[in-house]
């Protein structure tokens, strides 16, 4: 190892354990009471409060009452069903048949140009 890594690895080395070290230090205490501090504060319990009345609002079980209804729709059970007959068409359909031997010819020719 040459000096130039040595005085890197134990550069690094030490700023890990004062990244470690600051973890349990007074910088990270500090950030755990601000952070409860913020938590606890009139703003904050506000916030709190106004994110479950979102949660629990009229327009939000609204809207998932709407997505509910638009999962169950008949428009989406034949778009579903269009779907799985096309990849069921692409399998077993010529289209398929034909798409499996072009790949094969190129997984092929990419083979015979890697071994000269």
């Amino acid at each position: 190892m040459s000096e130039i890594e040595r005085q890197v690895r134990s550069w690094w080395d030490r700023l890990l354990a004062w990244l470690r070290g600051a973890q349990s230090g007074d910088t990270a205490r500090k950030a755990r009471e601000t952070l409860h501090d913020v938590r606890t504060s009139d703003a904050g319990q506000r916030a709190e409060s106004a994110l479950h009345d979102l949660r629990d609002s009229d327009a939000t079980r609204k809207a998932k009452e709407a997505l509910r209804d638009l999962r169950d729709s008949e428009a989406v059970g034949k778009a579903r069903d269009a779907a799985r007959d096309m990849v069921r068409d692409l399998r077993e359909g010529d289209a398929g048949r034909k798409a499996k031997e072009a790949l094969r010819d190129l997984r092929d020719s990419a083979a015979g140009r890697g071994k000269s």
